[in-house]
Parts: structure tokens; C-alpha cells; sequence
């Protein structure tokens, strides 16, 4: 089967499986569909081979399978899945969305933007309604105040008035489309740091509010937002992870619980927990550029005052550049506002990925249990660990880093989202935190930490084989596969030919790839000059438009002695007389044909036309 073909087949079978639990009241989308598809596939208790073409009855086996999977109600891993598939589509790096945030704007204001373009105003009513809609253009780009209150409008109107009166407007409908839409971004920025100097000092500011102080405000309540929920989804991790090591000690009291729903229930947690450090680094890095712009707008701010201060004019190239860099200070402002809510809402998004914690491991259950054992933190698995390590000379195949040898430390690229591989590969997925004080292994360019420095020697005696063992176990468990960021390890799976007998999926790393180099084309940054010509003739007319001489009368007077030029006398030898004579001079003469033609006129209506043509050319000897 092509490519294409299977890729359609695929499509198909995610579209039907997501009608199927339509059909049953539960709408999925086809992003967990297609997660789900993978997991089922993946596992190799359902005896699905990758090395030939499914037929009607495995399509639907996995399409049965799914659905049975989607629709369970008490499946932890479930959630889990789900929550990985809504991080994976709502969340987005800091310049990324900034940058989809701005595109969305120009967006919505393209529109306004072309309606002002494209004018072609003539008349006193349609001039001022054109000076209306830039007026709302402007207030719609700075978002500081809206367009239908009239207080603002009027505020609005008097700062563009100061640096673009109505009788612009001619010059502005004579530019071409990109230097008007430049102009409009140029009158924006303009127009907003006006106003918000003037509501610095006083004397406007109508509808703008104070971003940096809601900021100073927002920020720390959502942190501690982030921080309450973190420290219930490493309480419920810490007792998860002990009723594990206990129950694994004791197999009498795993009836209590169900160990893989305990296990499933874990893998939540740390999810979760792993998604709320992400958000809580962004809402970190938000606070930090907050701090720095706040510091640079009043510093701009005071430097305003002091330019405008006890002056009544004040040149436009020395004050509107300040504008321009307060409205780009509270864009900033306004970029930060936006960013903030979207990482709080993706707070409280993730909390209903949790509820079936309660369902399935009730507190009433939990607790008798906790009572008689000792529940430790991360912080305390790393500190009891501390202080043993591993000897680089009972490996010296291997290679070792340790913090006081290793430059950047702790900048290394942990695998397994730092967490000990050796308890994932041998106690039955339990994710133990590593301590990377104990030393780092680096195996095949990657680095693996580990609890303690029994399980660092283990792994250390054969790295594949518990990496395979890791493998194995997340194909049972999808959600480990970004859990424990796996995507490299299941980049290519094998050919079911090319397994063992015993496994019927394997998965393995690519390790080699066709690649190519090319020298870059343009080393140098492109330098577009937009005021370039190369024909003469445009620079003349750009020189006489620039000179404008058609209402200019010049008058000029010179002398002999003030033209400042010297005598100048150049003198040349004129060519001889020359010329040739022949013996004797002869010419000839032709005849010039002369044709007449008779009778073309015709003879009327009863007689045909009778044309003869007369040949009146002389003989040559008659010449």
C-alpha cells in the first residue's frame, strides 16, 4: 500500500471511530482519535502486525478496541492522554503565540485598515468621515479605550489633531497603500504615547487602564494559583508513590487497591505536575519582562517630562520618538496582559483531568493505608541519597559527570524527564526521581540519572537492555511516551519479520539519516533601498518636483570678471585638400517606367468595365 493510500485508510478509520462515540453521546476529536489509534497499535497485547496490511477484521478490532477505550470512565491513563492532547494543542512556546497574538490583530483590523487604503475621498463630508475612521483605526490598534465612547473618541480626535490636522489629509490620499498603512502605524504609536503621557500627568488618559499595576497584581495571584495546585498534585504523587513501594513489599495488601489503576493514577499526577512547571517557568519569565519593562517606561516617562518641561514647543524629531517607544513599552504591556490569562486559564483547564482521583482511590481507602506507612517528598528521596556515588573506575567503558568536574551541570539533558530509569525499567513503571549528584551516565549522546547508586551500577552494566525494558513498558502505557519524552525511541518501529519471536511490536531509535549540506545563498542580510532608481530620467523629474520651479521667478547677473572661469583657446590643424582624378567621366541614364491605365472608372450600369493599360515607357536608345 502507498503512502497516500494508507494515510487515507488511517484517516478513515479515526473518522469513523469518532462517530462511533458521537453516536454514543461522547464527542471526541480526532487528535485523541488518532493518539489513541497509536496506543492500541503500539501494545502488544493486541496482537496487531505492523509488517502487513490490516484487514476488514483488524480494522475493526481496532476500531472496537478504541471506542472501548475512549468510553471507559474509570480510566486514569485515559485522562492522562487527554490532557497530554489539549497541552499538545493549546499550548504554544512565549514568541509563538506573541507572534500568532499579533497576526490575529492585523487581522481584524485589516479590514478598517483597507476601508482607509482604498479611499478616495473628494468632498468636505466624505474628508471628515475618512478622519473619523482613522481616528477609530487608531483607537482599535492601541486597544486604549473603545471607539463608541465618546470621551475617548474626543481624547483621541484632539491627540491626532496635534500631529496630523485635517488639512494632511490630501498629502495622505496622494501616498501609495504601503505608506499609508506605514503612516497609520506611524500616527498610532504617536497618538498612544500622547495619551498616555497625558494621563501620566494628569490631564487625560480617559479609558486606559493602569497595566503595569494590574500586573504587579495578577501576576503574583497567579503564581500562587500554579503553587497551590502543584503542591496537591505532588501530595497525591508522594502518597501514589509510596502505596506502590509498599504494596510491591507487601503482596498481601494489594488487594486493597488496584495496582496498575494506583500506578495509571501516578503517571496523571506527574503529568500534570510536569505541565504546571512549564506554565508557572512562563508566568516566571512573565513576571521578569514585566519587571524590566516597568523599569524602562518610567525611565522613558521622566525622561518625557524633562524634554517637555516649562517648554511651549518642542521640535517633533526630538519628542515623537519618546511616543513611540512608550506605545511600544505598553505594547508590551498589553502582550503581557494577554499571555497571563491564557496561562491561567490553562491552569484551570487541567484541573478536570484529576476528578477521577477521588472516584477510584477515595480518600476514605487511602488514608488507613498512609497511616502505616512513611510517605517521603522528592527533595527527601534526593537528600537521603546524597553522599553515595558511583566509582567511574568499576566502568571505564562507560562515561561519568559529576557537578564539581562538569561545566554547566546542570544544564545536562536528563533523560526521562530526570526521573531514574532503572526503577521504570525493573519495579514496574514506578518513576522515582534521580539524583543526578550520584553521577550521570551519558550512554549513546544522551544522559540518564538514577535513584540511588545500586540502581546507577545496574543500569550501568547493561544500558540497552533497561532501555529496551523502558520501551516495552510504554508501549502498555501511551502516556509514557511523553511523559518520559520517548519520541526519539519511537521515531521507527521494526519490521515484525525483522523481531524476535516472542515480541509482536518493537521499537526502536533511528541512528542513521541521509542528510546534505548547501552553502547559503545570501551570506549578508538583505538591504532593500525603496528610494533606489536607476533611470536618469526619474531622477530628473524627482529633482525638478523637489526643486518646484513652476511658481519660482529666478534672477541672475554676471560679469566678466565674477563668471570665475578661465580663458580657454584650443587650436587644431585643419585636414588638406584632397582629391582624385580619373581619365575620362562617363555616366549612364535609364528609361523610367510609365504606365497608364484607361477606363478604370467604369462605363456605367449597361455597359462592363473595359480597363486598358497603356505602356508609355521610353526606349533606351531614345534617352
Amino acid at each position: 500500500m502507498s503512502r497516500p493510500q494508507a494515510e487515507s485508510v488511517i484517516k478513515n478509520i479515526i473518522r469513523e471511530i469518532a462517530q462511533e462515540c458521537a453516536a454514543k453521546g461522547h464527542s471526541v476529536s480526532e487528535t485523541l482519535v488518532a493518539f489513541m489509534v497509536k496506543a492500541i497499535v503500539l501494545d502488544p497485547s493486541n496482537g496487531f502486525n505492523v509488517d502487513r496490511t490490516l484487514t476488514k477484521n483488524d480494522v475493526q478490532k481496532l476500531i472496537k478496541l478504541c471506542v472501548e477505550r475512549l468510553l471507559d470512565p474509570k480510566s486514569p491513563s485515559l485522562e492522562t492522554i487527554k490532557m497530554q492532547v489539549y497541552f499538545d494543542m493549546n499550548y504554544t512556546s512565549r514568541g509563538e503565540f506573541l507572534e500568532e497574538h499579533h497576526r490575529v490583530l492585523e487581522s481584524r483590523l485589516a479590514p478598517v485598515c483597507r476601508e482607509i487604503t482604498d479611499s478616495r475621498a473628494r468632498t468636505a463630508e466624505e474628508l471628515e468621515s475618512l478622519y473619523r475612521k482613522i481616528v477609530s483605526y487608531v483607537l482599535l490598534r492601541s486597544g486604549l479605550g473603545s471607539p463608541t465612547d465618546i470621551k475617548v473618541v474626543r481624547e483621541a480626535t484632539a491627540a491626532l489633531q496635534s500631529v496630523f490636522p485635517h488639512t494632511e489629509l490630501g498629502t495622505f490620499l496622494s501616498l501609495v497603500k504601503k505608506d499609508k498603512e506605514r503612516q497609520l502605524r506611524e500616527l498610532t504609536m504617536i497618538v498612544t504615547g500622547i495619551r498616555l503621557f497625558n494621563k501620566d500627568s494628569g490631564k487625560g488618559g480617559e479609558g486606559i487602564d493602569d497595566l503595569p499595576t494590574i500586573l504587579k497584581e495578577a501576576i503574583p495571584a497567579t503564581t500562587k494559583h500554579i503553587e497551590s495546585e502543584l503542591e496537591a498534585s505532588r501530595e497525591k504523587i508522594y502518597q501514589y508513590t509510596a502505596l506502590i513501594e509498599y504494596m510491591g513489599e507487601n503482596r498481601a495488601q494489594s488487594k486493597l487497591l488496584n495496582t496498575n489503576q494506583l500506578t495509571e493514577a501516578l503517571y496523571n499526577s506527574r503529568q500534570h505536575e510536569a505541565f504546571l512547571n512549564i506554565i508557572l517557568s512562563d508566568v516566571i519569565a512573565c513576571a521578569q519582562q514585566v519587571e524590566m519593562m516597568d523599569k524602562q517606561y518610567g525611565a522613558q516617562m521622566e525622561q518625557l517630562r524633562s524634554t517637555v518641561r516649562s517648554k511651549t514647543a518642542i521640535p517633533t524629531a526630538q519628542v515623537y520618538p519618546l511616543f513611540i517607544v512608550l506605545s511600544n513599552l505598553w505594547n508590551g504591556f498589553q502582550d503581557e496582559i494577554v499571555l497571563l490569562s491564557v496561562l491561567s486559564n490553562m491552569t484551570t483547564q487541567l484541573q478536570p483531568f484529576l476528578g477521577i482521583h477521588e472516584e477510584l482511590l477515595p480518600s476514605d481507602i487511602i488514608q488507613p493505608l498512609l497511616s502505616e506507612i512513611a510517605v517521603k517528598s522528592d527533595d527527601e528521596r534526593i537528600k537521603q541519597s546524597t553522599g553515595t556515588r558511583v566509582n567511574p573506575s568499576d566502568f571505564l567503558a562507560q562515561e561519568w559527570y559529576f557537578p564539581e568536574t562538569t561545566a554547566n551541570f546542570d544544564r545536562l539533558p536528563i533523560q526521562y524527564q530526570g526521573f531514574c530509569g532503572f526503577t521504570v525499567a525493573t519495579k514496574d513503571g514506578l518513576l522515582l526521581p534521580g539524583n543526578p549528584d550520584i553521577g550521570v551516565l551519558k550512554h549513546v549522546d544522551r544522559y540518564y540519572s538514577f535513584s540511588s547508586k545500586e540502581a546507577a551500577c545496574r543500569f550501568a552494566q547493561d544500558p540497552d537492555h533497561y532501555i529496551h525494558l523502558i520501551g516495552e513498558k510504554a508501549k502498555k502505557c501511551a502516556e509514557l511516551i511523553q511523559l518520559l519524552e520517548l519520541h526519539q525511541q519511537f521515531a521507527s518501529i521494526t519490521p515484525y519479520s525483522q523481531a524476535e519471536a516472542a515480541e509482536k511490536l518493537l521499537m526502536k531509535p533511528i541512528t542513521k539519516c541521509n542528510s546534505s549540506t548547501q552553502t547559503d545563498t545570501h551570506i549578508m542580510e538583505t538591504n532593500i533601498v525603496k528610494s533606489y532608481e536607476w533611470n536618469e530620467w526619474e531622477l530628473r523629474r524627482k529633482a525638478i518636483k523637489l526643486t518646484n520651479l513652476r511658481k519660482k521667478v529666478t534672477h541672475s547677473m554676471q560679469t566678466y570678471c565674477s563668471h570665475m572661469r578661465r580663458e580657454n583657446f584650443t587650436q587644431v590643424y585643419l585636414p588638406k585638400q584632397a582629391g582624385t582624378q580619373t581619365k575620362r567621366d562617363n555616366a549612364s541614364n535609364v528609361p523610367k517606367p510609365q504606365i497608364f491605365l484607361a477606363g478604370i472608372r467604369g462605363c456605367g450600369m449597361s455597359k462592363p468595365t473595359n480597363m486598358v493599360k497603356v505602356n508609355l515607357t521610353r526606349a533606351v536608345d531614345e534617352t
